[in-house]
């Protein structure tokens, strides 16, 4: 029994997977962005792609 409380107290004190998940979830958020500002670039270069193409004879 005394065993089971150690590992647990041990498990309990352990903050490696707590730093994998903060860099699991940094991560998240920076390919967030990434796709926020490439949906962007992407429907505004479209627009000016139409545009140019409507100036074409």
């Amino acid at each position: 029994m005394d065993q089971l409380i150690t590992t647990i107290k041990h498990f309990a004190q352990d903050e490696d997977g707590v730093t994998a998940i903060e860099y699991g979830l940094l991560a998240a958020l920076i390919a967030l962005a990434i796709i926020a500002a490439a949906t962007a670039v992407g429907t505004h270069l479209s627009a000016t792609f139409s545009y140019i193409a409507s100036l074409l004879p």
